[in-house]
């Protein structure tokens, strides 16, 4: 008997993009959306890091060591 593959349900982001692939967005214009949602979810994973740096209140000097220690 096959069983039939369960699949957790779609995420509002893949709803909304669903949405806007389903009105025919022309090809020539899916690089630009990609590069879009990329630089968006750059933007908010940097804005979290920027967060949590301040937070420990890290250094430029303490990067710097770790960088030259795992160089």
């Amino acid at each position: 008997m096959n069983e039939a593959k369960r699949t957790a349900p779609l995420s509002n982001l893949q709803l909304e993009l669903l949405k806007i692939y389903s009105a025919g967005v022309p090809d020539k214009y899916l690089d630009d959306l990609r590069i879009l949602i990329a630089r968006y979810l750059f933007g908010m994973a940097r804005a979290k890091a920027d967060k949590i740096w301040d937070e420990k209140k890290y250094t430029d000097d303490l990067l710097n060591e770790l960088l030259q220690r795992h160089a």
